[in-house]
């Protein structure tokens, strides 16, 4: 592991120590109660802004202007119209990803080398979204009823959605929730995490510029147990969309029953990366790696769970381990650093918890294992690249979400023996595999219990190709098509003509 130098603490136009405020029906507005809280940047301890903090009152005004709207002008928008409105927001977000990028980096950690390479990504969403506007129909359906009677569907928005995002990638999170509610004609209440907020309300301030009238997007930051439960319980909420932990998830099925809201939900996982012994290994190493070490191992689809064929095994971990060993650690303004920090000093200690859970397990660190603490670096959050060799599946290392850079690499002797293995687990999210053989390749893919599986290649992501989970993964898909789905309903119409 290389340690990067300190560097100056850039100062960024939102994320200057000021105060900011939540957003309701199109104005900035402080909490009902005048409570705020702070967020800092994890990789130096500093503050970057005080922030309004929301809770039941609050979502209960933001929910009623969506209401609002919803029912209101923004109903007798065209689709043409909400396709324009998303390209002049693509347009804003790609004229200020820099600034967006860099706040994304200073807010939850993730160095400028991850967050700068969203640009397509973010963008790409966007414009996709804009695109799905104008492709919403119905259909008409023949039926076998006596008599003329003819029938068709109608696909209509399900209404007002709470959307409640975390913190490892506020920016993509932030675009997968509202573009799909615009491009719909559904309206939102937005939630991001208490960690790292600031880039939701610069994109709610992007949204005002583009036109997006008041009421359409509200954005309430706060924290979990009060905004965030009042929002999943709310009456007058149509859908919950939820991307965090699966414990919340729960949480939120639970509270969802009131009012039986429709509730779509991208979860956890504990994703299992294959390595055949018949891999282009010079590929094979670094994929794997970043697979975990990428944001910090803060990715709900991480490659986790290596399992590497037995006879390349001790080779292959080893060079995964020595891969690690120089990956650069540091402060993510730098534009050299390949690991920022986690995200809090919660998630610190979670992820060194499982690093001493591994250990008196019996696992062994080939790299890594502990917190760094060399100079300027111990103010902040940072985990050495962490593998462990010698991990079984039985592990707690092996069975359970760490959200951490920690590699747990497990050996397997034939194919029959590893899906069965791979796929023991509660999570379905991610998976990944490598080899030189198609044959291969496919049955592997298929036999997988994951929502995505990628084939000599690892987290490719793409706004048009659905995403989601299986098991305690989540249900529903966020991009694609199927994601568009998920916010509205379908209406049957039936006419009797004669």
């Amino acid at each position: 592991m290389a340690v990067s130098q300190a560097i100056p603490i850039t100062r960024h136009p939102f994320a200057n120590g000021s105060y900011k405020q939540m957003l309701i029906d199109g104005k900035w507005v402080d909490a009902a109660s005048g409570k705020r809280f702070e967020t800092h940047n994890p990789a130096t301890g500093e503050l970057l802004a005080t922030v309004a903090e929301g809770d039941k009152e609050d979502i209960d005004r933001a929910v009623a202007a969506a209401r609002r709207a919803f029912e209101g002008p923004w109903s007798k928008v065209k689709p043409f119209e909400r396709q324009n409105l998303l390209l002049r927001l693509a347009d804003l977000v790609e004229k200020n990803f820099d600034e967006l990028s860099q706040l994304d980096t200073m807010d939850m950690g993730a160095p400028l080398s991850r967050t700068r390479a969203y640009r397509l990504r973010a963008v790409g969403m966007l414009r996709y979204y804009a695109g799905q506007t104008t492709a919403i129909h119905g259909e008409t359906i023949e039926n076998s009823l006596p008599g003329e009677i003819f029938s068709y569907t109608l696909k209509e928005p399900i209404g007002v959605v709470g959307a409640i995002i975390p913190w490892n990638g506020p920016l993509t999170a932030t675009i997968w929730k509202i573009g799909p509610a615009i491009a719909t004609g559904c309206t939102v209440v937005l939630k991001p995490a208490e960690e790292a907020p600031l880039t939701s309300l610069r994109i709610a301030e992007l949204a005002m510029e583009a036109g997006i009238p008041p009421g359409v997007i509200n954005v309430v930051p706060g924290y979990g147990e009060t905004a965030g439960a009042a929002l999943a319980s709310h009456p007058d909420v149509d859908k919950v969309a939820f991307t965090g932990s699966h414990v919340t998830g729960q949480s939120i099925i639970r509270a969802s029953a009131g009012n039986l809201k429709r509730v779509s939900l991208e979860l956890g996982g504990k994703s299992p990366d294959i390595v055949f012994a018949d891999a282009d290994l010079d590929a094979a190493v670094p994929g794997a790696a970043m697979a975990v070490f990428a944001n910090s191992g803060q990715i709900c689809s991480a490659g986790t769970r290596l399992f590497v064929e037995q006879s390349i095994y001790e080779e292959f971990v080893g060079r995964v381990a020595e891969f690690g060993k120089k990956l650069q650690v540091g402060n993510g303004l730098d534009p050299n650093v390949q690991i920022g920090p986690l995200v809090s000093e919660e998630q610190l200690k979670r992820v060194t918890g499982y690093l001493d859970i591994g250990q008196k397990e019996g696992a062994r660190a080939l790299a890594g294992g502990g917190r760094v603490t060399e100079g300027a670096l111990s103010k902040g959050f940072f985990v050495s690249p962490t593998v462990f060799a010698g991990v079984q599946d039985n592990m707690r290392i092996a069975q359970e979400e760490i959200f951490g850079p920690v590699i747990s690499a497990i050996a397997f002797k034939d194919m029959d023996e590893l899906v069965k293995r791979a796929n023991n687990t509660t999570f379905g999210l991610g998976s990944g595999l490598w080899t030189r053989d198609v044959s291969k390749a496919h049955a592997v893919a298929k036999s997988l219990r994951a929502g995505s599986v990628w084939v000599n290649c690892y987290q490719a992501m793409d706004p048009a190709v659905p995403f989601g989970g299986y098991k305690m993964s989540g249900y529903g898909r966020e991009s694609g098509k199927q994601h568009v789905e998920e916010y509205l309903n379908v209406k049957s119409v039936w006419i009797k003509t004669a």
